[in-house]
């Protein structure tokens, strides 16, 4: 019965830290974390700092002023890979680093958003750079492809693992089928996309992570058997709808 009761856990895990996500959401403060400092507003002792101020925790209040300023270093990010993304991305490794280092931003959780597929019963918290331990906890977002805040020339690709002990993670994305809905949501907006095209891959074959021009993608991709011992890639594409 471990897995049965493991991943049901793991589900329950990740609707909890996506329903913490959308009430931090909710209530994002105005200014900043020192201007409630000097308030009055934030007891040091809950909300740990280090001798120099700075937060070396988690808050169930984020600020505008960091999260504004998230937003525009993720809009810098994606505008430099429409140039740059083919010299970025030299080898596997090259997706694993965070692309951004969240807590400069006041965020210790690592969530940057989630995504959810309600046809699949699918939601899962998307972290940055995938990396093992992201892509055994959620969807874990493949450095030096674009960050999913949507826009014309973006291609966000996200990974999970298939088959892990205990979680749920995009074992059922090969059930997607074309004009199903996927969506993101993130600090800012909901972006709604439809699956235009499913397909097998070989490990090697790398074209469909790539940003399109002109077009809006989500791009998700998984391991599965090649029924010789190994594992190929299954990649879901999707576009935003109305782009």
């Amino acid at each position: 019965m471990f897995p049965s009761i493991s991943n049901l856990i793991g589900k329950q895990i990740a609707k909890g830290e996506i329903a913490m996500f959308d009430t931090i959401v909710e209530n994002i403060a105005d200014g900043s974390f020192n201007d409630a400092l000097k308030k009055g507003k934030v007891d040091e002792e809950s909300y740990p700092v280090d001798k120099n101020g700075k937060r070396t925790s988690n808050y169930p209040v984020y600020f505008k002023i960091d999260i504004d300023r998230l937003y525009k270093d993720s809009v810098k990010y994606n505008e430099n890979l429409k140039d740059n993304q083919r010299d970025l991305l030299v080898n596997k490794y090259s997706y694993i680093n965070p692309s951004l280092d969240l807590t400069k931003y006041g965020i210790f959780n690592g969530i940057y958003g989630y995504i959810s597929a309600p046809v699949i019963d699918m939601q899962l918290p998307i972290y940055l750079g995938a990396n093992d331990k992201n892509m055994c906890c959620g969807a874990a977002h493949l450095t030096y492809t674009s960050l999913p805040i949507g826009g014309k020339s973006t291609n966000t690709v996200l990974a999970a693992h298939t088959g892990y002990i205990g979680r749920v993670l995009f074992d059922n994305i090969r059930k997607l089928q074309i004009g199903d809905e996927i969506v993101i949501k993130n600090y800012w907006s909901t972006l709604k996309y439809n699956v235009i095209k499913t397909k097998s891959i070989k490990p090697n074959e790398s074209a469909d992570i790539y940003i399109d021009e002109d077009k809006d993608l989500l791009t998700l991709i998984t391991c599965i058997s090649n029924g010789s011992g190994g594992f190929n890639r299954y990649i879901v594409i999707c576009e935003q709808i109305g782009k």
